[in-house]
């Protein structure tokens, strides 16, 4: 299931391959994350099949509004991930879950579960690489943001935090 969300993940991004490179690196840290820190398979395809759909937001964001800010894909990628989850035949409830964890998965307070740390810390670590933070930023999204072990260790040694 995962490789056939993948193939239309990547064919509704046709055309940006930005957009599919930044999916594609989240999804392996969720998954290597999730598999690091020994959780139960239906969590790890949980956090595998969020991370995977996390952006879908975007696209329908920068038509509506011309941007895409955290928010606006909050607001606008559960439906859109629901739709594709749903023809893919994907499980009710993992729908339900991913489509909560799409739109939340900017929002730093209140985290209720480890699939939303994840999620969140892997588009961490590939954003701060992307967005070329700084030494200092890095250290401050380190300190906030970063509570699962496997994560903490993934962003020291690719930051070279020690």
């Amino acid at each position: 299931m995962l490789n056939e969300l993948t193939a239309k993940m990547i064919e509704y991004y046709s055309g940006d391959p930005k957009r599919i490179q930044h999916f594609v690196k989240v999804h392996e840290f969720s998954r290597l994350i999730a598999e690091n820190e020994q959780l139960d398979e239906k969590t790890r395809f949980t956090i595998e099949t969020a991370a995977l759909v996390h952006d879908i937001g975007i696209k329908n964001s920068e038509k509506r509004f011309g941007t895409c800010t955290g928010k606006q894909q909050e607001q606008l990628g559960p439906p859109e991930a629901k739709r594709m989850l749903s023809d893919l035949n994907f499980p009710a409830d993992i729908i339900e879950r991913v489509c909560y964890l799409v739109g939340h998965h900017h929002t730093y307070t209140d985290i209720d579960g480890i699939d939303l740390q994840i999620l969140i810390e892997a588009d961490f670590l590939v954003n701060l690489y992307e967005d070329g933070t700084s030494a200092d930023g890095i250290v401050s999204a380190y300190d906030t943001i970063f509570k699962t072990e496997s994560g903490k260790h993934i962003c020291c040694e690719m930051f070279g935090l020690k």
